[in-house]
């Protein structure tokens, strides 16, 4: 049943709401919360990218690190004997 209530919202209730808030808050304060809810939102955009970005740059670093780490380990030979068994 909520759903319903916000189906019924148009725009002269959209119209009626910004209306208040200029009331309440005045011109130039509503300007510098849409200002800082743009800069907030486009901040927030650029992070994700970046660290798509960065998830992206890591996953074949990963993949060619295993593959350095297996080919080192296929040709390292067996660590040298010391003469005698009992040495130590």
């Amino acid at each position: 049943m909520p759903a319903l209530i916000f189906q019924q919202i148009g725009l002269p209730e959209i119209a009626i709401i910004v209306v208040v808030l200029l009331l309440v808050f005045g011109v130039s304060r509503v300007a510098d919360v849409g200002g800082a809810l743009g800069r907030s939102i486009r901040e927030f955009r650029r992070e994700v990218r970046e660290g798509q970005k960065e998830d992206e740059a890591a996953k074949p670093e990963s993949k060619s690190e295993a593959k350095v780490e297996s080919r080192s380990e296929e040709g390292k030979a067996p660590p040298p004997s010391s003469g005698s068994p009992m040495s130590h």
